[in-house]
């Protein structure tokens, strides 16, 4: 009979990474920040486990997409009003809360149930080069760097 398998506690260390989206495509960093959080660049990852690391994403004013999403891609929230829908375009939402953008394309690629949720709190997007986690030490990473990503 085949059992599950779930790595030892002792062997799970979290690991804190710093990603520059300066220049990015917002969706293939999206991605790449979704795996590392997922624990999906461990050979220690079990689907049921959360066995990630965090992310630090800076300068996320500076993301891109290509073509006509700029002006055409929108971003929803609702107040939970009758007619309190709002809609807002990804480059007045960029102007405004650019944080908002790239924490949103990650939850996206999260799984929708409590582990997603959990896993939503190891993600720490700053709009400009700042950022105040210094004391966790954490590693640059490019984006040439990260398993799967662009080469």
């Amino acid at each position: 009979m085949n059992k599950t398998y779930v790595p030892p506690k002792n062997t799970l260390e979290e690991k804190w990474y710093v990603i520059d989206a300066e220049g990015q495509r917002l969706g293939r960093l999206a991605t790449a920040i979704a795996m590392i959080i997922r624990g999906k660049n461990k050979p220690t990852y079990t689907p049921h486990m959360d066995t990630g690391d965090f992310v630090i994403v800076v300068n996320a004013e500076k993301v891109t997409v290509t073509g006509k999403k700029s002006s055409q891609k929108l971003y929803r929230r609702h107040s939970g009003r009758p007619g309190g829908m709002k809609t807002e375009v990804f480059s007045k939402l960029q102007a405004r809360l650019p944080q908002r953008i790239i924490e949103e394309a990650v939850y996206g690629m999260l799984p929708k149930n409590s582990l997603g949720r959990k896993l939503h709190n190891k993600l720490k997007v700053y709009p400009g080069p700042e950022h105040p986690h210094e004391a966790q030490k954490p590693e640059t990473l490019s984006i040439q760097t990260i398993p799967g990503g662009e080469k």
